[in-house]
């Protein structure tokens, strides 16, 4: 059986997450729903990103794997995956790209969950980079879900940082 595209797995995600939001906010009130939610979505995101650098670890800069993870992941797959983005520039202590089209935010207000597209799918992002390697740190200053045209990615891989 073929494995799931990226944009599918979350479409059935949402699917499920929806009367289970529901019935979140209606019990507990939108902000601790959403606060409830998003810590779930962040261990899933964690989850993960450690598989992944389970499967893509060896020799070799952290950096460049996590680009290749990219790569395999949205940037070579097409529509599939779920992002139409711009790489900017990517190298050995970077990975910039913008996202000019977000197929899963598209996808999450179809299904009635707007308001929740950002903790579903953005929040995402810079848990899965930490996760990952916890030199890797993403700033992002916009994102779609927001309202902006585009979502901005810029990781960035510092060798030396020992918060982890």
């Amino acid at each position: 059986m073929p494995e799931l595209s990226n944009i599918e797995r979350r479409r059935i995600q949402g699917e499920v997450i929806r009367p289970i939001w529901e019935e979140l906010k209606g019990r507990l009130g939108p902000e601790e729903a959403r606060a409830l939610l998003a810590r779930a979505i962040t261990r899933s995101a964690e989850e993960e990103a450690r598989a992944a650098a389970a499967r893509t670890s060896g020799d070799g800069n952290p950096m460049q794997r996590f680009t290749a993870v990219f790569n395999a992941t949205y940037r070579d797959r097409g529509a599939e995956a779920g992002l139409e983005a711009t790489v900017l520039s990517a190298g050995p202590d970077h990975l910039d790209f913008d996202v000019t089209r977000c197929h899963f935010v598209e996808m999450y207000r179809a299904l009635g969950l707007s308001e929740i597209a950002d903790v579903l799918s953005c929040n995402r992002d810079g848990v899965f980079a930490q996760a990952y390697d916890g030199r890797i740190r993403l700033d992002r200053a916009q994102t779609i879900a927001e309202g902006a045209p585009c979502c901005t990615f810029r990781y960035r891989f510092d060798p030396d940082d020992t918060t982890r």
